[in-house]
Parts: C-alpha cells; structure tokens; sequence
C-alpha cells in the first residue's frame, strides 16, 4: 500500500509518531509517498524530522497557539482570533493538500493530528481513506477522564479533535494503557508509536535530572529552584530559537537546545524527568521507566489532561510549576521494575500493521 502523510508541526510529539509509523509501514513492504507537514511563525520544523522521515517533506501554514507574555502558557482565545484573521492563509493550506493528494493518488491519507487535515476532507472529500492518529482521540472514549472543571477548554479541545478527524475511516487513539476499541465510533484504541532510537535503549542511573520545557519562560523557575539546590546536576531541553546549543547557566544547571540525539542520550541515564506535559516525550520516559514531574503548559487544557491520564496509568506526579523538590521526593516512592507499559507499546507494530493494513481499510 502506498500512504501520504499530514503532520501538525506544532511541537515534536506528532513528528515522532510520523517517523515511528513510517518505519513500521515501510519495514513491511509498504511505501510513504510524501509527508506534508503544518508549520508557523512560533515554531520551527527541527532538523531531525526530514533526515529520519525518508520521503518528500512539504510544508503548508497551519493555526497555532500564540504563547502569553511571560513565555509560559498558551493564550487560547487570543489564539483563535489570531488563527481567524488568517484563515485565508489556511484555505490555501486546504487547497495545497487536495491538490498533493490528487498528484500522489495514495491509497489511505494518514492524519497525525491535523486541524487542516480533517477541512481538506470536508471541503473536497479526496477519494482514499482518510486515518486519524492523535492521544486527543481518546477524549471521545467513554472511560477517559477528564479534569474537573474549565468545561469550555474540554468543548473547544473536543470541538477541534471532530474537526481534525472530520470524514475519517478510521481513529486511532494513542493511549497509555490498553482499552476497549468503540467501533460504531471508528475508534480504536493503540499503543503510542516510539522511536526505535527509544525502544533500543537499555535505560542507566545517573545522578542528574532531565526536563523538557514546552515554553522558554520556565526558565525562570528552573534557575530559582536550583538557585536552593545548586548541587543538583540538572539538564532542560528548550527551543528557544535564539540560544546557543548548550548554555552552562550556573554549576550543574545546563540548558540545551531540543536535539533528538542529545536528548535521549540523556533521557538514557537520568534518575528523573520534568516535563511540560506533552504526551509524546512522557511516553519515551515511561517506556525507560523513569519517574515522572508533569508541568501542565498554564492554559493548555489538553496538557491537563494528558497529566490527569498518565497519573492513571502510573507514571508520577504533577504540578503547577517546576519544583524539582516534589520529584525528587517520589523517586524513592517509584516502582521501576513495572512493564505494563513496555509490553503495551512493544505492540504497536502489529496493532498498527492490523488496522491500516486489513481488507475494505
């Protein structure tokens, strides 16, 4: 079978979940034949991304969240009069999508989460199968919890998902422990898609904490906590457009640059991860079964509610900004030797091969 790929190009996570499923596909014979990916003033595609995918990368604008002044959080409804005034902008997005389809003729479009994906299919209902991929899918599975309160983030989150998979044969929602598929829904409930970069990893114990930080503005918090702690050695990812690869910001705190191949190098070795509470890289650092600090991007309900999920599933704790202290705390309290997760994922390969693959897809 012959696939295109649409990615959203906001943030890391559904670019890794692209070149995990590439692999898989073309490892069994099949063939990717482009991947289109959505991209922004706010964010930049990282190099790693067209070196591993391994088929022609296009790019076409998409929505995205503008960050709050203070770098920290995301400011939705600003967002979306933002995204409105543009719109323009992304109907030509829509148009640029149709017509690659037309052009490569595959036989399933294969939607990693893209706003503009499921309009494509809406406006111009393309003749292949169109296939969703997302952790957001689950938000339409009945045992998925939700948090308590902020009932309008849950139906614009929930409002953008239906749109994202609008037309869609089949959803395939990421999760991080097994659940019943609904398929009078069309939903089917898999294991998230790791790297084998990830999955070949033989985890280590050093004495040093990573993180990862979806916006620059915690920095701040990282230099305060550490300020107390300065003999904690400590490591944070950032993609700060303007920093040098690796800054040594005081004895034993160094900031880095995001790098796939750094990245995981330290993700190997340390005794804990902090995180903005984005789904993919909470999933590298269950998989190498590393405690876990959540730090929910302020007005990123989906981030909330990613965190609400993992607690479920085991994999640590959260908070409401960067205290390092709490995560330190549960490493101690934290069962390693646990691999529920790793016998999920280990099966993605043939979950994935079952349901894309299968007569009358």
């Amino acid at each position: 079978m012959t696939f295109l790929f649409i990615v959203q190009g906001e943030g890391r996570g559904h670019m890794t979940q692209a070149i995990s499923l590439h692999d898989i596909l073309t490892r069994n014979g099949h063939r990717v034949i482009e991947v289109l990916v959505g991209k922004s003033e706010q964010r930049e595609i990282p190099a790693f991304f067209s070196q591993k995918i391994h088929a022609p990368v296009y790019t076409y604008q998409s929505p995205n969240f503008l960050r709050s002044s203070n770098n920290k959080g995301i400011m939705v409804f600003r967002s979306i009069v933002y995204n409105l005034k543009r719109s323009g902008r992304y109907f030509k997005s829509i148009s640029f999508i149709n017509a690659r389809i037309k052009e490569t003729k595959p036989d399933a479009v294969i939607n990693f989460y893209e706003l503009i994906g499921g309009l494509t299919y809406a406006l111009y209902k393309p003749k292949p199968p169109h296939i969703c991929i997302g952790h957001q899918l689950l938000l339409f599975h009945p045992h998925f919890v939700f948090p308590s309160n902020q009932i309008t983030q849950r139906w614009m989150l929930k409002l953008n998902t239906w749109l994202t998979s609008l037309k869609a044969k089949k959803q395939f929602a990421l999760s991080f422990t097994s659940m019943p598929n609904i398929p009078n829904k069309r939903l089917f409930v898999v294991p998230p898609l790791l790297r084998k970069e990830v999955l070949e990893i033989t985890p280590d114990n050093d004495n040093y904490i990573l993180g990862y930080m979806l916006n620059a503005g915690y920095a701040e918090e990282i230099v305060q906590w550490h300020n107390s702690n300065p003999k904690q050695v400590t490591h944070f990812f950032w993609d700060k457009k303007d920093a040098d690869d690796d800054i040594e910001i005081q004895p034993n705190l160094h900031f880095h640059r995001i790098n796939d191949f750094k990245f995981l190098l330290y993700m190997k070795g340390c005794k804990g991860y902090a995180s903005t509470a984005g789904f993919e890289s909470i999933c590298e650092a269950m998989y190498l079964r590393k405690p876990i600090l959540m730090v929910p991007t302020a007005g990123h309900y989906e981030q909330k509610s990613n965190s609400i999920d993992a607690i479920r599933a085991g994999a640590g704790i959260s908070c409401n900004r960067f205290d390092l202290n709490q995560l330190l705390e549960f490493i101690p309290k934290f069962d390693n030797t646990d691999r529920t997760f790793t016998n999920w994922v280990n099966t993605a390969e043939k979950t994935f091969l079952d349901l894309i693959t299968e007569e009358n897809n």
